[in-house]
């Protein structure tokens, strides 16, 4: 959780899809684990039957054989597994995570998680063997330890320094993740399992552990976070969709977003901190990147989808993307981007609210819709000479619009009112202007082929579509698939440059390296240093200028123009 932990994270890196596919399979030592402890009880039923729930002999016994087994035979086994054959066959896989996770911790091979079980089996079969076991030490033991290995691999300083000042002789019987993470760092030194006094004993520990414990703990004191100089404004788009976030469930946060039966467990506690963020929470960090030396992140507004369009809603809603600007201002954030329905024409003008209350603002206010609408212009074949467009009184319906009637393109506006229409039309060159059609009914677009749908339609009213008809879309939630003799564009988006770093999570329903075209919009504002506000009605001769400057920053087009539904 980025917006607890983000002033304690040992290093700052970020995870990226490589590391996590690596680290996939974690769960590995925990299955053999249950796999051993099945055997175990199946071959000796009395190991579990016949021992008392407590016994304070069998806590003593564990702990001295802990002390005085486990934590030398894993000190000299981990130091094996760092020469030669042994270190470049095995041991590398784990060392192989640029950044630690608790996750890493687990991520070995199958000789490695055997020595680590015969690390663990000692303490509990010892016990048992001289008569002192017990339900509390079998089940406790394997659970602390796992607790510390996850702990120590956590990238997150979160053991008190104050601690080790009281009692410093603690410095030798606890490690701390900054302590581990120096392992990984420098892998000559600090090999002990839980007890520095191992290292210390066999002189491998290293000297910057206590330093860089003090520094880490005094930096988060003061509060001295690394200030992004990009912010994407985001917000929750419903609760099942909550769930894919990678503080949640890492994984599945790393794949595009799909409903899957297992997020129906969590959407009662979902469901319940959705109230309670809806009374207490404010904008926070969700995820992070860095590209070509910039800090980009994710913050979300405290709002689902549904919030939005309650009437009592909206003054509390501007009122956390106010706040949120401010505080990225105060910070020195250079963009910031308002995602989705955070830019809403009638929750805030496109942002302009914001930007007309505060003239004086240094950070630069994005709504991105200018890049959305040059995506999805760019989408449309050179030689398509009529489209359907609904939604065309919005922001990016009259952008898109007044683009292709200079391209002489027979635009049909689905609207009912002649004024809005009309309004549109007279801001067309007067030449232009003959390419505006306005229409009431979706049997007007019987014969186009090519619809772009700016306000959600229905399945009845795709209907009306001709056979071979290209859906382009740039209506939140998008459209159902529903014409198999269709084809149906996903929403404007931009993969990202090749060379972004510690990006880990998908944004939504995008590709891995994919963002929202309103994302990368204000990414490319930032990479280019304009100085202006872009919220309000969309400038139509800068598409093209925003175009070319993605382009020329790496940024690429995603296209499914060519994919058909395979529903």
């Amino acid at each position: 959780m980025l917006f607890l932990t983000r002033t304690r994270r040992i290093s700052r890196r970020g995870y990226d899809f490589k590391q996590i596919d690596k680290e996939w399979d974690w769960d590995n030592f925990i299955l053999l684990q249950a796999l051993i402890a099945s055997i175990s009880c199946y071959i000796y039923p009395p190991f579990i039957e016949n021992v008392p729930l407590w016994n304070t002999k069998g806590f003593i016994t564990i702990l001295t054989l802990h002390v005085g087994i486990s934590e030398p035979l894993y000190y000299w086994v981990h130091r094996c597994f760092h020469k030669g054959y042994l270190f470049t066959q095995y041991h590398s896989t784990h060392h192989s995570s640029p950044v630690l996770h608790p996750y890493t911790g687990a991520n070995a091979t199958f000789l490695e998680h055997l020595a680590l079980s015969t690390v663990i089996g000692i303490p509990i079969i010892g016990s048992h063997m001289m008569g002192y076991g017990s339900r509390s030490m079998i089940y406790g033991y394997p659970l602390v330890f796992d607790f510390l290995r996850c702990l120590g691999h956590s990238n997150v300083e979160v053991v008190p320094l104050q601690l080790f000042e009281t009692l410093p002789f603690l410095r030798y019987l606890l490690y701390t993740p900054t302590y581990h993470s120096l392992h990984h760092t420098d892998m000559g030194t600090n090999f002990c399992l839980f007890m520095p006094l191992f290292d210390a004993i066999w002189k491998t520990r290293n000297n910057k552990s206590w330093e860089l414990h003090k520094k880490l703990s005094s930096d988060a004191g003061k509060d001295r976070r690394t200030i992004p100089d990009f912010v994407f404004l985001a917000h929750v788009v419903d609760v099942s969709s909550s769930m894919h976030a990678p503080f949640v469930i890492r994984s599945f946060a790393s794949l595009p977003y799909q409903m899957r039966l297992f997020l129906l467990v969590g959407w009662p506690s979902a469901f319940i901190v959705m109230l309670m963020m809806w009374v207490w929470s404010k904008a926070f960090l969700v995820s992070f990147y860095n590209l070509r030396g910039r800090l980009h992140e994710t913050w979300s507004v405290p709002r689902f989808g549904f919030q939005y369009f309650l009437p009592f809603a909206k003054e509390g809603i501007n009122k956390h993307i106010e706040q949120a600007i401010l505080r990225a201002d105060r910070l020195g954030v250079k963009v910031i981007s308002l995602a989705a329905l955070n830019k809403n024409e009638a929750l805030n003008g496109g942002g302009t609210l914001f930007v007309n209350k505060h003239p004086n603002l240094r950070v630069r206010v994005v709504h991105g819709n200018t890049l959305t609408a040059a995506v999805i212009l760019n989408e449309i074949p050179e030689d398509v000479k009529e489209v359907f467009l609904t939604g065309a009184t919005s922001k990016l319906g009259r952008a898109i619009a007044l683009y292709l009637s200079q391209r002489r393109v027979r635009v049909l506006m689905l609207t009912s009112s002649t004024e809005r229409f009309e309004k549109i039309q007279k801001e067309a060159p007067l030449e232009y202007q003959s390419y505006f059609v306005q229409v009431t009914k979706y049997q007007a677009a019987r014969s186009c082929k090519t619809w772009i749908v700016g306000k959600w339609i229905t399945p009845r009213e795709q209907s009306w579509a001709p056979t071979g008809t290209h859906f382009h879309q740039f209506v939140v939630p998008p459209i159902f698939s529903f014409r198999r003799d269709c084809t149906y564009g996903d929403l404007a988006a931009m993969r990202l440059p090749d060379d972004v770093q510690g990006l880990g999570n998908c944004e939504y329903t995008m590709d891995r390296g994919v963002v929202h075209a309103c994302h990368a919009g204000g990414v490319v504002h930032l990479l280019e240093g304009w100085t202006h506000h872009e919220v309000g009605a969309l400038d139509v001769d800068r598409i093209d200028v925003v175009w070319n400057a993605a382009l020329k920053h790496g940024l690429k087009p995603v296209s499914n123009s060519t994919k058909q539904n395979s529903m």
